[in-house]
């Protein structure tokens, strides 16, 4: 072998920078934690959804478009009424619309009922609604999936 020549042997080392900052940011943890947080946002939103859980009617009508979550009345298989989900009866709609409504008798009140609640229950609370001074009452249905 020859004087000048270096084996594969001889260790290598790198100067250690000392006192400079750190100008690299490693974003691997940061993506790692952005992707966790947007599974659990997505698992969870649909059951952030407040009120009684029903079985709505299907229809073709197109959704409405609003800037205001509107009040929402449920009703039952079994014609019982839920405002959120606290229980009402027929004689307590109005008052408990009334202090829930922030616009007055120009809150939107949707009424969700069961599609195999009986039709005579969801037009008598309705009229009820409507007779309390409530004039924007609408019915709450199901994009058809045809």
């Amino acid at each position: 072998m020859a004087h000048g020549a270096v084996q594969g042997g001889g260790k290598r080392r790198r100067r250690a920078r000392r006192g400079g900052a750190i100008n690299e940011i490693n974003m691997t943890p940061f993506i790692d934690v952005v992707l966790v947080l947007l599974i659990v946002f997505m698992v969870a939103a649909p059951m952030m959804t407040v009120g009684v859980p029903l079985d709505l009617p299907q229809s073709k009508a197109s959704p409405l478009n609003s800037d205001t979550k509107p009040v929402t009345l449920s009703i039952r298989q079994s014609g019982q009424i839920f405002l959120g989900e606290d229980e009402l009866t027929d004689e307590t709609i109005v008052g408990k619309l009334t202090e829930t409504a922030k616009a007055g008798f120009e809150e939107r009140v949707f009424v969700r009922g069961d599609k195999r609640v009986d039709y005579g229950r969801v037009a008598q609370v309705m009229a009820i609604v409507t007779g309390g001074g409530f004039k924007k009452v609408a019915l709450v249905t199901e994009p058809d999936q045809k």
